[in-house]
Parts: C-alpha cells; sequence; structure tokens
C-alpha cells in the first residue's frame, strides 16, 4: 500500500472539515455501545493497574523493546498539556528496513482514565488528521471531543514523524521559520529525514508505542488522514487490531486533486442541505428560499469579505477564504450546526457590528468552494475600487 502523502485533513476532531463523513468502522470485540458507556465521573480510589504486552513488533531489536517502558511526567509544552497530562518519548528506529541502525525520538501525550480502574481497557490512540497535524498538540485542544472515552481509557496521541517534536521537517530559512521556502530549502534542512517520512513508517511506530503502551492489541480511533494511518497500521498487523474507529474515511486510491474534488462535492452537498432545511424550518433564514438562492448569496457575501472582512475578535478578521473554512466547519458539526451557521450569517448581514464566532476546530486544508463565480449584480456590492468607511 503506497503511502497517503496527498491526503490532507479537513480539520481535526471528531468532525473534520470538507464534510465527508464517509462512514464510521468499527472493528472491535463486542458492540460500540459498550466502549462508549459512561459511569459517574471521578478517579478510582483504587490502585491504578498498569498493563504489560508480551507481544512486541517482530523484526526489532530487543533494545527497542525488552524491558522498555514509557517513562511518563509532567508535560511543558503545550501550555494548555501543563496541568492533567503527561509527556513521554520513546526511540525507534530511523528506518525500518535497518531496525538496527539510527534510531529517532517520537513524543507521545496521555491522559490518564478517569474512570474506575476496574473497568479501564487500556490505552486509546487518537489521530487527529494531516499529514502534518501534532497529536501532542490537538490532544488538549480537542479533548472535550473524547471526554466521555476517559471513562475506560486512557486518551494517547502523539507526534508523527516530520511534525512537532518528531524529526520535524523544517522547509523555513530558520529553524523558527514555518513557512515554506521551496523544495530546496526543504531538501537543505531536511533532506535526510524525508525519506523515512510516510504513512507505512508511522504504523509500524504506532505498532511500538502500542506494545509499550501495554496493550496486545492497538485500541486506535483515526480522523481523516488518520483513516488512512488506521487502514494501513490494520493491513500490516491485522492480528494486532483491537476496537479501530475510522472516521471520514479517506479513499487511498486518490490523488490530491481527486481528494480535493471529493470534498468540495461532499461540502456543497451538505450546504445545499443546510440550505433547503433553512428556508423551510428556520425562522428569518438569511439564504432565501433555497439552495439557489442560498449559493447566490454566499458568493456575494464572500466576495464582499474579500474587499471588507468582518471582525472576528481577539482583533482578528473573516475574509473569503475564512468564511468557506467556517461554513464548512459549521457543517461538518451535522443538523447541530445548521441553527448556529444561520445565526452567523445573520451576524454577517450589511451592518457588520458583531464578532463572528468559528466553531473551535480548524487547521490548514484545501478550501472548499460552497458557491458558483460571485455575481456582480450582488446588492450592496462594493465596487473593488470603492472606498470601505
Amino acid at each position: 500500500m503506497r503511502d497517503a502523502h496527498a491526503i490532507r485533513s479537513r480539520r481535526p476532531g471528531l468532525s473534520v472539515g470538507a464534510l465527508i463523513i464517509a462512514g464510521v468502522v468499527l472493528v472491535a470485540i463486542g458492540a460500540a455501545g459498550a466502549w462508549l458507556q459512561r459511569d459517574a465521573p471521578g478517579r478510582s480510589a483504587q490502585p491504578r493497574t498498569e498493563f504489560t504486552a508480551s507481544n512486541p513488533p517482530a523484526g526489532l531489536p530487543i533494545a527497542l523493546t525488552t524491558g522498555r517502558h514509557l517513562h511518563w511526567s509532567r508535560c511543558t509544552s503545550p501550555p494548555t498539556a501543563r496541568r492533567s497530562y503527561d509527556c513521554a518519548v520513546t526511540k525507534a528506529p530511523l528506518d525500518y528496513r535497518k531496525p538496527d541502525g539510527r534510531t529517532i525520538d517520537v513524543a507521545l501525550i496521555r491522559r490518564k482514565a478517569a474512570g474506575p480502574n476496574a473497568r479501564r481497557i487500556g490505552s486509546l490512540v487518537l489521530h487527529f488528521g494531516g499529514p502534518g497535524v501534532s497529536g501532542v498538540s490537538g490532544l488538549p485542544e480537542y479533548l472535550d471531543q473524547y471526554k466521555p472515552l476517559l471513562d475506560r481509557y486512557d486518551l494517547v496521541s502523539f507526534d508523527p514523524r516530520g511534525v512537532g517534536a518528531t524529526i520535524p521537517v523544517r522547509c523555513g530559512k530558520t529553524a523558527d521559520d514555518t513557512g515554506y521556502d521551496g523544495a530546496d530549502a526543504r531538501a537543505e534542512h531536511s533532506g535526510a529525514h524525508l525519506p523515512y517520512i510516510g504513512t507505512s513508517h508511522t504504523a509500524r511506530a504506532l505498532d511500538l508505542m502500542r506494545y509499550l503502551l501495554g496493550d496486545e492489541r492497538l485500541h486506535y480511533f483515526g480522523v481523516s488522514y488518520g483513516t488512512a494511518l488506521g487502514a494501513v497500521y490494520a493491513h500490516l498487523y491485522p492480528s494486532h487490531v483491537g476496537r479501530l474507529v475510522l472516521e471520514a474515511s479517506v479513499d487511498p486510491t486518490e490523488d490530491l486533486n481527486e481528494e480535493q474534488l471529493s470534498q468540495v462535492k461532499a461540502v456543497q452537498a451538505a450546504f445545499d442541505r443546510f440550505a433547503a432545511h433553512c428556508a423551510a424550518r428556520i425562522s428569518h433564514c438569511p439564504n432565501g428560499e433555497g439552495p439557489e438562492e442560498a449559493a447566490r448569496r454566499m458568493a456575494c457575501l464572500s466576495d464582499r469579505l474579500e474587499i471588507e472582512p468582518a471582525p472576528a475578535g481577539g482583533g482578528r478578521n473573516l475574509d473569503a477564504d475564512d468564511l468557506a473554512y467556517t461554513v464548512s466547519d459549521y457543517l461538518d458539526l451535522g443538523t447541530d450546526g445548521w441553527s448556529p451557521l444561520a445565526k452567523a450569517q445573520r451576524v454577517l448581514g450589511p451592518h457588520r457590528r458583531r464578532h463572528v464566532r468559528r466553531p473551535a476546530d480548524r487547521t490548514a486544508r484545501p478550501r472548499p468552494r460552497l458557491y458558483p463565480n460571485p455575481n456582480p449584480s450582488c446588492p450592496g456590492r462594493p465596487r473593488p475600487d470603492a472606498t470601505i468607511g
């Protein structure tokens, strides 16, 4: 199976960006309801049981497996993880074809299970999408979406190789530069690592993490690109698969252009469903009488924000690109996002005086096109040469 470098996250979290909620795959022992079951919150007074696995990944030197444990300590970064989270680093081969050769450090983060010790199943490893999304930063940022799972699991995430604290790829001119200065800069600063950054390498690191976490089988929750990683893991280690959730699965046979086109089509279909519902059920719907009118109005709004961005709080502004991301983020919430999306559209009316609130989850991804090319006859559309007061 090829590496999935071309796949891009729509956004991390339970609902990720361009609305392809293609399905949830459960490879589990027992029903999904059993492991989502909740008890009263609060930590158990019983001593915590530390699990030990007896099936190390095949082909790795004993120096990386036998007698090794993850040494967890209080996280020092990111700032959101300095309370209630533990961090650790483990060694993994740089090149799995030469497992006795050079090693790299893989950064992990954990939030311990909060339920009774007797009910704890083990660790649930979360991957929030990408490629290029840090799990160490992502777990504290998106924890609220996964809190019910703390009843029975330690929630664990990690920085995949090339990201964050795990041999990060550098494409800028300086170490602190997060910009992209071209392929030459990337090759100069990170060229030695590039051949070893990919889905299959990350999947092999996942199996080493599983063993060091003490689980005989990997329990895994993958979002967007994380579904591709989970599928590769299941292909490589079918006997080590535990409870596996692949949310919004991507098609690994698509190239980048095909994958982006699929996302855009899905966002447009979701927007049309929202527009039809808004016209029929939401009072003071800002979209008019249905999807066609809604698309025209959205194009006009985008055209206006391109010239005069709206305040979004914290000194930020919301422009046309932000609008596309924000609308798709609300649509990602399913029907729960329809009412707040209509409200946000009303806030963005001709007399924009209030701040526009965006859903919390967002990362870099292709800009979805939610509407046709802007109509120059939009009511109230400022001329490109107009002065905005």
